[in-house]
């Protein structure tokens, strides 16, 4: 998208602030790849996360000061090192010839299909507004934090979707692959980032995006190609 700075330079600060936060969304869906505009929507696949002075958010919260202080040093350098992730985070569990020197298109398929998540996600963060688990309680804070809301968890939501496709091209490790995606998303709690909610939310919403997914064309076409290059590298 581009925009005519002289108009932009023009505008008053604070109708700058608002015309921003108005584009900010179809912005976002211009980097769609595999999902048409609009097409899934986190605000309507979710229901809201608990209220902030409700008894189940005292719940959550207790729940992540419990994880947060029961986590071990490695399960926490786990999940430093998973700030950036992506399909080949998998390669522990589908075996030594899954690199991306091997698999040059199933990398550019699953950046495609991550950054379709991504984008899913962080529009439902923005809509529901959740502070993270530190922000509520600054006891929690470690480590470089994150700005953006909690409300889905862009790592559950993302190494679900991941996982979930991942698991079709790899079906003899399908058991293995969905429980890597699950850890990945709870080691988001041990460094307390999320709430369990907000893990949770994520594997909902996962499910949703790649059901979507499927309804593309260009996607199963991607897809297929896939398989047929892994199942090559398996060899």
């Amino acid at each position: 998208m581009k925009f005519n700075t002289r108009f932009f330079s023009s505008l008053p600060a604070a109708v700058m602030a608002v015309w921003l936060l108005a584009i900010a969304p179809l912005t976002a869906l211009a980097d769609l790849n595999f999902l048409a505009d609009g097409q899934i929507k986190a605000a309507t696949v979710l229901v809201p996360p608990p209220l902030m002075d409700s008894a189940e958010q005292t719940a959550d919260m207790d729940e992540v000061r419990t994880v947060y202080h029961a986590a071990s040093e490695a399960d926490k350098q786990a999940a430093y090192a998973e700030k950036k992730f992506s399909v080949f985070n998998f390669t522990e569990v589908v075996g030594s010839f899954f690199v991306e020197t091997n698999l040059p298109k199933t990398a550019a398929f699953f950046e495609k299909v991550q950054k379709d998540a991504e984008t899913v996600t962080d529009l439902g963060k923005d809509y529901f507004h959740r502070p993270r688990p530190f922000t509520t309680d600054p006891s929690l804070a470690n480590g470089k934090l994150e700005k953006s809301f909690s409300y889905p968890s862009g790592h559950s939501t993302e190494t679900m979707v991941l996982g979930l496709v991942l698991a079709e091209a790899v079906p003899d490790k399908h058991d293995a692959i969905i429980a890597h995606a699950r850890l990945m998303g709870w080691h988001r709690i041990e460094i307390a980032r999320h709430y369990p909610t907000d893990i949770y939310a994520g594997r909902v919403l996962a499910q949703a995006i790649v059901a979507e997914l499927k309804k593309s064309d260009a996607f199963e076409k991607e897809l297929a190609e896939v398989k047929t290059e892994i199942a090559a590298a398996q060899k």
